[in-house]
């Protein structure tokens, strides 16, 4: 009778285990003040009796992508796909092979890619969806997707997401926020993909931009992309492009760099409550470390002195986070 109650008191111990995890809101998250600010944040804009109650048509929250929301070193995964592209055009066009920036592309050069400015970066990215309609586009990084590998992980890059901040969108969406995306990669590249991978839907996804034109093609109307950028969604852009196509200043604003500052410094000086959270990247063991001294995902020295100042939540990717990707398994923070 005795190990039967034993038994009974085991049992009720893992069941009550498996209740309190299967009720934790932000399970990936190291319990602590990041994750409670979090949770504070959504119980306290979303009660209608408390001071901070945002109304449902008001609930905005804006994520940067790249470094927020999936991983963007050694390079970002728009890059990726337009080096391969530029790799399997380039028998068309065999003066790449001493022009630049295509010269160093065609001799693998890593270290020469992340040196390029943003010039060349653009010129990279122009070769690859000049002349294509929107929905040429948009199959064409749907079928790269589905073969392509990152080169650190040996994993699509699909599975790059980073579960911490799924957790938060989903979080966000069941209290009635409307969550978008505010990248500085291009728009219709992110559109292909953000509603499969972060539900997120195309017409939520903010991104630099280039022109279209319309046509008809094969007497059906399509919309051909241009070589001509329209608009940068960085920086200050972000805030600017926020105002242009949401309307509404965001309650809640997610970045990992100097270029996601002003669209958090916009977010916060609304009145009410808001939310300003910036990803620190130091886990080189399950990531990657880097900050003031990385050309892609700057942190810099100043923007951790402005995050301090103004009380935005730096999470410390090696500290707050039980598990970075869905597929790894949690590690057992001290």
């Amino acid at each position: 009778m005795f190990m039967k109650h034993i038994s009974l008191v085991y049992l009720l111990f893992f069941y009550s285990q498996f209740i309190i995890a299967n009720n934790d809101l932000l399970p990936s998250w190291t319990d602590g003040p990041t994750k409670s600010a979090i949770l504070h944040f959504v119980e306290e804009t979303t009660q209608k009796d408390h001071p901070h109650y945002i109304p449902v048509e008001e609930r905005i929250a804006t994520f940067d992508q790249d470094g927020t929301l999936w991983v963007e070193q050694p390079l970002n995964t728009q890059l990726f796909f337009a080096i391969d592209h530029i790799k399997l055009f380039a028998p068309q066009h065999p003066d790449w092979k001493e022009k630049e920036p295509f010269k160093t592309i065609l001799m693998h050069d890593v270290a020469g890619l992340k040196a390029f400015d943003e010039r060349e970066i653009e010129q990279i990215i122009a070769v690859t969806h000049a002349n294509m309609t929107v929905h040429e586009y948009k199959k064409a990084v749907q079928e790269w997707l589905q073969k392509a590998i990152h080169p650190h992980f040996k994993k699509p890059f699909t599975e790059l997401v980073y579960q911490p901040m799924l957790e938060v969108i989903q979080l966000l969406q069941k209290h009635g926020f409307k969550t978008y995306i505010v990248s500085g990669s291009g728009q219709e590249f992110i559109r292909a993909y953000a509603e499969k991978i972060y539900g997120i839907p195309p017409e939520h996804v903010i991104g630099s931009a280039s022109k279209v034109k319309y046509i008809y093609q094969n007497d059906c109307p399509a919309l051909l992309k241009l070589s001509e950028l329209l608009f940068v969604d960085d920086k200050a852009g972000k805030p600017e492009a926020i105002s242009l196509i949401i309307g509404r200043r965001p309650f809640a604003a997610f970045g990992n760099s100097i270029g996601d500052r002003e669209m958090l410094e916009w977010t916060q000086a609304g009145c009410g409550k808001r939310l300003a959270l910036l990803v620190y990247h130091n886990d080189a063991i399950r990531e990657y470390a880097y900050g003031p001294n990385s050309k892609i995902g700057t942190f810099s020295f100043a923007l951790m002195e402005e995050a301090k100042k103004r009380g935005w939540l730096v999470v410390s990717m090696k500290d707050d986070w039980k598990m970075i990707f869905a597929w790894e398994s949690p590690c057992k923070l001290p």
